[in-house]
């Protein structure tokens, strides 16, 4: 089995460029997997930005939800990121606990691949609790899913405004 590094923190962190400049420093050319769903022209532009920021040494890969189909043994990859995987599950039955479990079986057969996995995701628990349901089922389940991917990390990275502070 390969290595697993998990970066969290909150949006505009710094969680993306310091995965990027991670990866850069373990290969020359690392992959890219992008989860996003792309909804409207103003995100669009959000994933033109990240991807012109990348170079010509990136291997970029877009899948939104099954990540496991891609061979990625040998290989340093970027996932990013956990926050969009999830939406993408979720929106199909809004249901936590069978979306949890779903995105833990692929997570599982993805990191039976021997690579370094480097996940940027999404501490949205942080922030004060919605009044919206659904949002507040998302914020669970994705707490869940944080808590298990950061239970088989070997190090776990919070971005606080773009500093690291290793977790573990």
């Amino acid at each position: 089995m390969g290595k697993i590094i998990l970066i969290t923190g909150g949006q505009r962190s710094g969680k993306s460029r310091k995965a990027e400049e991670l990866a850069l420093s373990l290969s020359p050319n690392p992959v890219y997997v992008a989860t996003a769903h792309v909804w409207d022209e103003e995100f669009r532009e959000r994933v033109r930005l990240h991807q012109e920021r990348r170079g010509p040494q990136w291997t970029n890969i877009e899948e939104e939800k099954y990540l496991s189909r891609h061979n990625l043994s040998g290989r340093v990859t970027v996932i990013d990121c956990v926050t969009l995987w999830l939406t993408n599950f979720f929106f199909e039955n809004q249901n936590v606990d069978e979306t949890l479990e779903a995105a833990k079986r692929e997570f599982d057969r993805l990191i039976d691949q021997n690579a370094t996995f480097i996940f940027v995701t999404n501490e949205i628990g942080s922030g004060g609790v919605s009044t919206d349901a659904v949002q507040r089922q998302f914020t669970d389940l994705e707490g869940w899913m944080n808590q298990y991917i950061a239970s088989r990390a070997d190090e776990v990275i919070l971005m606080v405004s773009g500093i690291a502070v290793k977790i573990k």
